[in-house]
């Protein structure tokens, strides 16, 4: 857009040079006109080619810049979520002030064309207040760390580890591999569980037996499953008890804690191991089961 505009100014002012020279000084015009017209085609060439140069070598700086101060603020240890999020702010300033140098470059007035971003800054503010309140959605996460990179959080959309905050989202990466893009506004003032805040995390298991079985044995067999696994706590101690008698099972419920890293594969283990020790050991899980009498 901003080369037709250019080429167009050039072609006006061309022709009308071309017609006011040849009407007055004939032929002899007419050459002078060519010259000109080549001189302004190399001006305008010339133009063109430098402006292209600057961009993508500006391009190249951009990358160049992020990645030194990447570097400078890994080695103060500065947090990896503010790292990311000053990062994206830095490229995208860094991106207008290289499109303002390749404008003027093209020999467009700079004056005039900030004139007319600030014409049009209300309709780009009511088009971008979704993205200026994700912008300070993004500085109330830095300032007050609801989460961080690394961190195992959820949320009502998604679940996940945060891979970065940026300047107008939070890139969370899910358990199946996929890329989920929050916006910032949402995550700062909405619902997000922490997972990894706290080093400990407390299991529940509940497990339906027959009606009939022997409570104690039943609690027995699980302690001692639970105590037997060294990823297990010993403090706070693993709590059992008899939830509920419901339709067709008595539910006993059991609770303990583990480390965070730990949580999944004590759940999984533990699910496993007792249904093999309850089968070993005789204890029916119940089925579904409705008495009709006659």
């Amino acid at each position: 857009m901003i080369v037709q505009q250019l080429t167009s100014d050039v072609l006006e002012q061309v022709t009308n040079e071309f017609v006011d020279q040849v009407m007055n000084e004939g032929t002899e015009g007419l050459s002078v006109w060519m010259e000109k017209l080549l001189d302004m085609g190399i001006e305008l060439g010339g133009r063109i080619i430098w402006a292209t140069l600057t961009f993508f070598i500006g391009r190249y700086l951009i990358r160049l810049i992020n990645r030194i101060f990447t570097r400078i603020l890994e080695r103060r240890r500065v947090d990896a979520g503010v790292t990311s999020f000053l990062r994206s702010m830095i490229r995208i300033l860094l991106t207008i002030l290289l499109v303002i140098s390749v404008i003027g470059i093209l020999g467009i007035n700079t004056t005039s064309f900030a004139a007319l971003l600030a014409s049009a800054g209300v309709a780009i503010g009511v088009a971008l207040s979704g993205n200026l309140q994700n912008f300070a959605g993004g500085i109330v996460i830095l300032l007050f760390k609801p989460y961080r990179v690394g961190d195992y959080i959820e949320t009502s959309n998604a679940s996940g580890t945060v891979r970065e905050i940026q300047i107008f989202h939070t890139i969370l990466n899910t358990s199946d591999n996929r890329t989920v893009y929050l916006p910032n506004s949402s995550m700062s003032s909405g619902a997000v569980t922490n997972y990894s805040r706290q080093s400990t995390r407390r299991l529940e298991w509940k497990f339906g037996i027959e009606y009939g079985e022997d409570y104690h044995k039943v609690e027995n067999i699980l302690r001692e499953i639970l105590v037997s696994d060294q990823r297990i706590l010993e403090a706070p101690a693993p709590f059992i008890v008899l939830q509920a008698l419901e339709e067709s099972s008595v539910i006993v419920m059991a609770r303990v804690w583990v480390y965070s890293e730990d949580y999944w594969n004590v759940y999984f283990d533990i699910n496993k191991q007792v249904y093999e020790t309850f089968n070993e050991k005789g204890i029916s899980f119940p089925f579904p089961q409705l008495t009709v009498h006659s």
